[in-house]
């Protein structure tokens, strides 16, 4: 049974730092694309960036580019969303989903990823 668990959000001042991370189970990161999402209130969810496992290359939002990383730890099956200057509109809950395949050009909709995490919430204020 494939599950994701997502830790490491929390309060952060602007241009602070945070470390998410999305811990999978019944899956091996190899054969899936594993990607995030973020939904602030009032506000459509956004694909953020996705990671394809054969090959590890990565896709993110024009919005996060340059600011936000995504990388893994295999021996763990778990993918990190490493967030520096960090400003208010990132302010959401983060979600990590998951499916087997690629992230295709699409994947910013969540089409296609059947599993979710249950999410975890970034605050960005003064």
């Amino acid at each position: 049974q494939v599950q994701l668990v997502e830790s490491g959000g929390g309060s952060v001042q602007p241009g602070g730092s945070l470390r998410l991370s999305c811990a999978g189970s019944g899956f091996t990161l190899d054969y899936y694309a594993i990607a995030w999402f973020r939904q602030a209130p009032g506000k459509e969810r956004e694909g953020v960036s996705c990671m394809t496992g054969t090959d590890g290359s990565t896709y993110s939002a024009d919005s996060v580019k340059g600011r936000f990383t995504l990388y893994r730890d295999n021996a763990k099956n778990t993918v990190y969303l490493q967030m520096n200057s960090l400003k208010p509109e990132d302010t959401a809950v983060y979600y990590c989903a998951t499916d087997r395949g690629v992230c295709s050009y699409y994947w910013p909709s969540g089409h296609g990823m059947n599993y979710w995490g249950k999410g975890t919430p970034v605050t960005v204020s003064l």
